[in-house]
Parts: C-alpha cells; sequence; structure tokens
C-alpha cells in the first residue's frame, strides 16, 4: 500500500482525501449503472437486515426478469486502511486495521448465474465479494436443455432426469472462473480501472467460503421422516472424532500419537426448518439436514482450503515436479475442492447408510456366527459378543483406517500395545495375520490390489458398525423399546 501511494505521489497526510475521491467516484460510477438500467439505490440504515428480501421485494414489485434488480447500499465493518500516528516513531503510517465504510450491494438476476449479487467496499482495498448459489446455475442450465423439474426454495425436489441434472451440474466447477467474474466486475465496478492503473494491478479471484451438497431426494416427504430422527441419533450415538476426521480427510492420530492437534467438535440444532446435526474441524464442516420434507442434504463447507491438498507444481513454475501441495483459495483449485468436499459427502452418507435396514440385526449377523468354507479351507464363526472377536471388529472399524487401510502392523499395535521381543512380535503378526483371514472369509474385509493393506468392503462396513452400536448399546433403554 505504500508502494502505491508512492507510485500515486499521495502523502500520508493526504491519503484521506486521496481515498475520498476514489470512493466518490465509486458512488458516482454505481448511480450510472443504477439509472442506466432504470433500477433504484436503497440506502438501508441498518447492517442487519435482509438484503436479499429487500431485492426479491424490488423484483417483484417491479416484475424483474433478468439483469440489474437495484442496488442496496449500508455502512458495514470491514478490514480497511486508515493513517495513524506511531507512538514510538511519532510518524504517520498506514494502518490496516478494522473499521466500518459504505458498502454496495449490486442484486441481479444473471443470464448464467441467476439470482446472485456483488458486494464492493468502497474504501481501499476495495475489495469485491461475490455470492453465487449452484442451484440458480443448475435451475437456468436445466431451463436451457427443456429438463423438468420441481424446485422449492434453494432445492430440486424433483428432477425428471437426474443423471443429466448431474452431468450438467459438473460443469460448474469447470467454468472459466476468472473470465466470467472480471466481466461481473467491468460491469458493475468500472472504477477498477482507475484504481489498478498506477502500478498495474489486477483483482486476486479467491473462495472465501464454498458449500458442496450432496441431496438424497426421497418418493415421498413420510419416508424421510420416520428415518431422519434415526441418522440424527446414530450421527450423534455413533460418530466419534476419529470418524469425523475421516469424513473431511484427515488421518486421525493412533493411540495419541499423529499429525491432527486441533479441536473437533459436534452440535445438535433445531432450527425452525427442521433438525440439523453439524461437525467442524478446524474451520471447516459437515452438516446433515432435512430440506422442504423431502430432501435429505449431506453438506461440506470449506473455510479454510489448507488443511487440504492437491497435486500441483509450485507457484509460477510451469515446468516444475507436481506434488502434494496445500490447497489454495484461487478459483483455479475449484476442481479440487469440489472433489474434495463430494468425497467427504460420499463417506458420510456411506456411514449413514447403516441406518436403512429394515431387517431384524439377528438376520443381518446370522451368516457371520456360522462358520464355512473358502478355496477349500475351513473357517470358524465369529462372536461379536466376545470380548476377543470384539476387539478385532472395534480396531479395523476404526476411522482412521477408511481412508489408506490398514496393515498387519497396525493391528497389532492396536491389540497388544507396547514394546516386545522379536520372537513375541512375530508370533502376534501370526495371530493377526490368522484373524484378517478369517474377516476375508465372512466377507467383511478386502485387500488393496497391490500393497499389503486391507479396507472393510461396504457390506464389513455396515455389519460390524451395526454390532457394534447394538454391543455398546444401553440395556436399560433397550428394555423400554421392548416394553
Amino acid at each position: 500500500m505504500e508502494q502505491y501511494l508512492h507510485q500515486c505521489n499521495v502523502l500520508f497526510k493526504e491519503f484521506k482525501g486521496f481515498a475520498s475521491s476514489i470512493t466518490a467516484k465509486i458512488k458516482e460510477a454505481t448511480q450510472a449503472i443504477a439509472e442506466h438500467a432504470r433500477r433504484p439505490v436503497v440506502y438501508l440504515p441498518s447492517s442487519n437486515s435482509c438484503k436479499e428480501t429487500v431485492a426479491l421485494d424490488l423484483a417483484e414489485k417491479d416484475q424483474v426478469q433478468s439483469g440489474l434488480i437495484g442496488v442496496l447500499s449500508c455502512v458495514e465493518n470491514c478490514r480497511t486502511y486508515t493513517v495513524g500516528g506511531n507512538p514510538k516513531t511519532k510518524l504517520l503510517e498506514l494502518q490496516l486495521k478494522w473499521g466500518k465504510c459504505l458498502h454496495y450491494y449490486f442484486y441481479l438476476l444473471h443470464p448464467i448465474f441467476g439470482l446472485m449479487h456483488l458486494r464492493l467496499q468502497s474504501w481501499f482495498p476495495f475489495l469485491i465479494n461475490i455470492y453465487l448459489n449452484g442451484r440458480e446455475w443448475l435451475a437456468g442450465q436445466m431451463d436451457q436443455a427443456g429438463l423438468a423439474y420441481e424446485r422449492r426454495d434453494n432445492c430440486f425436489v424433483w428432477i425428471k432426469d437426474v443423471p443429466k441434472a448431474q452431468a450438467l451440474l459438473q460443469g460448474q466447477v469447470q467454468l472459466c472462473w476468472g473470465k466470467e467474474l472480471e466481466e461481473l466486475m467491468n460491469q458493475y465496478h468500472p472504477t477498477h480501472r482507475i484504481i489498478r492503473a498506477p502500478m498495474r494491478l489486477d483483482y486476486y479471484w479467491t473462495v472465501c467460503q464454498s458449500e458442496f451438497a450432496t441431496d438424497v431426494m426421497f418418493k415421498s416427504a413420510k419416508e424421510l421422516e420416520q428415518l431422519y430422527p434415526c441418522l440424527v441419533h446414530h450421527g450423534i450415538k455413533s460418530f466419534q472424532s476419529p470418524d469425523v476426521l475421516r469424513f473431511l480427510g484427515y488421518q486421525p492420530p493412533q493411540q495419541g500419537v499423529g499429525r491432527f492437534l486441533g479441536e473437533v467438535s459436534s452440535d445438535y440444532k433445531r432450527r425452525p426448518e427442521g433438525v440439523r446435526l453439524k461437525h467442524s474441524v478446524a474451520g471447516n464442516s459437515i452438516k446433515i439436514y432435512d430440506k422442504q420434507g423431502s430432501v435429505l442434504r449431506v453438506e461440506t463447507t470449506i473455510n479454510r482450503p489448507k488443511e487440504f491438498k492437491v497435486f500441483r507444481r509450485k507457484e509460477n513454475q510451469t515446468k516444475g515436479p507436481k506434488l502434494w501441495r496445500e490447497l489454495r483459495r484461487g478459483v483455479v483449485d475449484l476442481p479440487r475442492r469440489a472433489e474434495v468436499s463430494q468425497a467427504a459427502n460420499e463417506r458420510y452418507l456411506s456411514s449413514l447408510a447403516v441406518v436403512d435396514q429394515a431387517q431384524p440385526l439377528h438376520q443381518q449377523v446370522r451368516n457371520l456366527c456360522r462358520g464355512g468354507t473358502r478355496k477349500g479351507q475351513r473357517y470358524r464363526a465369529l462372536n461379536p459378543w466376545a470380548q476377543k472377536d470384539a476387539r478385532v471388529l472395534t480396531a479395523v472399524n476404526r476411522g482412521e483406517f477408511a481412508l489408506n487401510g490398514f496393515r498387519n502392523r497396525d493391528l497389532r499395535q492396536l491389540l497388544f500395545p507396547g514394546r516386545h521381543s522379536q520372537k513375541t512380535d512375530k508370533r502376534y503378526a501370526g495371530m493377526v495375520t490368522r484373524q484378517l483371514r478369517l474377516l476375508r472369509a465372512h466377507g467383511l474385509i478386502k485387500k488393496i490390489p497391490h500393497s499389503n493393506r486391507y479396507q472393510l468392503t461396504q457390506r464389513g462396513r455396515m455389519l460390524i458398525t451395526a454390532v457394534l452400536a447394538a454391543r455398546d448399546a444401553d440395556m436399560l433403554a433397550l428394555t423400554k423399546l421392548a416394553a
């Protein structure tokens, strides 16, 4: 900022007048844009006013079908530059701190993005925030494709051709976002050319917050109404910290040792529209809630992308080696951000899938309690209620193994903790090997190709989760339920 003022030949003591002159240009340009579109500029005396409601009321009142709905302005908190004295040096200096300034909200019905808005800060550093809704975008795409659907609020309760709609939605992250956002800026913030000119600066487009939702549409509201309380109860009762870490792609610490040093929290909230269960880790979160009676939504929110990785080259190195590096805020990493979020949603839904089982538990686990023959070799029955087998099932079902699987060594550390002699370790390794063969024979685990790791099968995760939940259930609660 000091270099910028130096380039503009502006002294610190002249900063306020210089900034005010640019603010005046922004105000003048905003008025001109609104007048050209024949739309109003509305000042809101409180920043707590629901701006979207005001904009939608304007659109309905004036029958706005496309283009600018209106410009709303209000004074809000922001990070901004001021000039103040330094008590130590006795000199003026630039200070970046929290303050207040006027912000302009451009609400519009965009031909691609649908209902959206652009928030422009009218004081240095003149930040721009653009708020987009992916389902608004999808609705426009389906209209163009002639695809029938039923929409309520911000979700689709019925779509004639779901795979086709999903294919349309996949194209969203592949948009040339820099180009699209530049066009919006040129249209609604023309003063940027004057601001950027002294140092030939560019706006750097980042994703401050992304929400990636997976919607499961039920045929009737009654089906979801019956199932949803069970899903929420399962999420509260069964999902522990390692599970939440696994959902969001972390490697949970094993036996108190690991890379993750943050805090995992889960909270349950009853809202006017329904019940929401949310799990948070390091500023990022995953949550589940019901929408419009018949839609189950799982949503991953990313505020701190550096917690995740993307396979890329170093910044400004077009020919360097590609390595797993921090996921950036820049729009260039949007495709990877979508992959991370979708994987988190799928892991969460997969863990909830155990709830939707109409058969009694004894029918589900009946075959586990029987022996059999596999490839000519007999194998024994499992007894989930016995301590020995229950310990093994608990170990393989740990959240940290869901991403990369587990090895013989990993299970030995859990089942036989502590230091042992080489001879004892070898004996324990043989015991674990036999347990792995038994679990494979029952179809609970599978070997990961070209590795010495194993993973739970989908059936294995469902059965083990159900058995362990039943094993740890409160006897008094079960007695009341039976009565």
